[in-house]
């Protein structure tokens, strides 16, 4: 095969969708950071999916006309950092082949390389020994390999096996990865792409598993095998107050984690005093409800059906809007400005509208929203400018991109807030008074001024900047660092605040989160505010997911 034209191609991009989807769990289980946030493989599959969904129903035998369309979906449904980025190689790809209907194996090994500079180009400060450092090596030898005479399958194989190469050598360009013993999970997930297009033009086209149960793929990198069985089900989470010993059974950690794996996976127990908070992926949700209430009572539950979940990744991110974001969008602005800000947790929420938000989208930790949820909630502002607050450091890529897709409607302004605390006082500054310039350096000035951290749980055993780190316990993060892990999560709070409170500090700002109940709260309200009697501090519910305690310190 010396060339291939759009057809192909578009079953190229499907297949390729496809292997990501069925292997991006192993994807997530590389993130570095110990926290229950790795959600890498799940944004670049959506990305992909959504890629792969403009471009199905296409009857088209033109090249250039299957990548742009593919392009386009990447570009709409991309989702974190490296959904943007896998978005931004795939434009880049498109472009190249403006103009062609079918392409040899020079055309598309400059395609690729061509891939590789655009995405250098959206990133701002780009890091070696990750996705980015993967596509550019790969397609570098790629294109040095190709001649006229190489034939399509032969050029993708090196393809595939230079990325392959590249992602074993990222431990050794990111210090990171070394230290805790993986591979970048961005590059590994651009290897299944590769892999999937690969694929199809050996002769197997990659089906989508939507079987109910799904066997995680072994990854192929320095830590060895991590293949585990990991059914859909339900998420359980629940949070449990034990006792009382005269009415409640003695509860023995040990015993009950035993009867938790018999019932399913994923599983998470923390124990603090006399609260327990477990996480549960199980096909029998009562069931586990049931034993566990033998030991206490419950203080939260939720169970969400990941299946249903899972089945979203088919779906194009236009069809599953929440109702509230599926509001015409106005034509004519009939207002000045407008704030849009990504929040999790209905107290966040409501913080950000008291303060002046216009429209808030749903997103943080583990769900990062994409480009086209962010655009819309821009232009339902109905505004001539509008300021969008990422809050989160893998959403700030995505508000970029949807600043530049609404370009030519009206002026975006994103305020890099990578943390709520960020954004929340960014928020607060806004003076429609001033310029719309004005007002945006104010806004980036106003992030010198903040420091932020947060608390949440380990998912696994590690060391970081010379921390022992165990799962299940709690870490005080600061600033992206690991400062202690404890326990208990009041400790690791305690610790975090030591950490940044100073002499100058006038104000702490702690949101707390959904797994911390009202009586908790407000005793380690009363500690802090007796320790820092000298200084401002502002305690609320923030209902956020993941992270106990977010702090802000000003």
């Amino acid at each position: 095969m010396k060339t291939i034209d759009g057809k192909t191609l578009k079953e190229m991009f499907v297949s390729a969708s496809n292997n990501l989807y069925n292997h991006y769990p192993e994807v997530d289980a590389l993130n570095v950071f110990p926290v229950p946030d790795g959600d890498t493989g799940m944004n670049m599959s959506m990305t992909m999916t959504n890629g792969a969904k403009f471009v199905k129903d296409l009857d088209s035998d033109d090249a250039y006309q299957v990548a742009n369309t593919f392009a386009k979906g990447l570009l709409m449904g991309a989702r974190g950092n490296s959904g943007v980025i896998t978005s931004q190689i795939f434009r880049g790809f498109a472009q190249s082949l403006e103009g062609k209907k079918s392409i040899n194996s020079v055309q598309l090994s400059e395609a690729f390389k061509n891939g590789a500079k655009v995405a250098y180009k959206a990133v701002i400060r780009p890091v070696e020994g990750t996705i980015l450092t993967v596509v550019r090596e790969s397609s570098a030898a790629l294109n040095e390999f190709t001649e006229t005479s190489t034939g399509i399958v032969e050029a993708v194989e090196k393809l595939v096996s230079e990325a392959k190469k590249s992602l074993k050598r990222t431990p050794d360009l990111l210090p990171v990865l070394k230290e805790v013993g993986v591979v970048d999970s961005g590059g590994a997930g651009l290897v299944k792409i590769f892999e999937g297009m690969l694929s199809f033009l050996k002769g197997k086209f990659i089906e989508r598993e939507e079987s109910a149960s799904q066997e995680k793929a072994k990854v192929e990198s320095p830590i060895g095998d991590m293949d585990k069985d990991d059914e859909f089900g339900y998420c359980t989470e629940f949070i449990m107050r034990l006792g009382p010993a005269d009415e409640k059974e003695k509860f023995d950690e040990q015993s009950f984690k035993a009867t938790l794996i018999e019932r399913g996976n994923s599983i998470v127990v923390v124990r603090d005093d006399d609260i327990v908070k477990v996480h549960i992926h199980t096909l029998n949700p009562g069931n586990i409800l049931t034993f566990a209430q033998a030991y206490g009572e419950f203080v939260t539950i939720k169970v969400e059906n990941m299946t249903e979940q899972h089945s979203k990744l088919q779906t194009p991110p236009s069809l599953k809007k929440k109702e509230e974001e599926s509001k015409p969008v106005p034509t004519v602005p009939t207002q000045a400005y407008g704030l849009v800000a990504i929040s999790a947790g209905k107290g966040i929420d409501e913080m950000f509208t008291a303060i002046g938000a216009n429209e808030i989208v749903s997103g943080g930790q583990t769900m990062n929203p994409s480009i086209e949820d962010i655009a819309n909630a821009c232009r339902r502002c109905n505004a001539k400018t509008v300021y969008v607050f990422p809050n989160n450091s893998n959403i700030v890529m995505a508000a970029v991109q949807a600043a530049d897709v609404l370009s030519d409607e009206f002026k975006v302004y994103v305020v890099p807030t990578k943390t709520i605390p960020q954004g929340i006082a960014a928020c607060s500054v806004f003076n429609e008074d001033v310029s719309p310039a004005e007002n945006f350096k104010t806004m980036k000035e106003e992030l010198k001024n903040i420091h932020s951290g947060s608390v949440t749980y380990a998912i696994k055993d590690t060391k970081m900047n010379g921390v022992e780190v165990k799962k299940d316990y709690f870490m005080g993060i600061y600033e992206k660092k690991i400062i202690s892990c404890h326990r208990r999560v009041a400790h690791a709070l305690y610790d975090l605040l030591e950490a940044m409170v100073t002499e100058d500090t006038f104000l702490i700002t702690i949101l707390v989160g959904a797994d911390i109940n009202d009586e908790r709260m407000n005793n380690i309200a009363e500690k802090i505010m007796k320790k820092y009697e000298n200084i401002e501090i502002d305690i609320r519910r923030g209902d956020q997911p993941v992270y106990s305690f977010l702090v802000g310190v000003e």
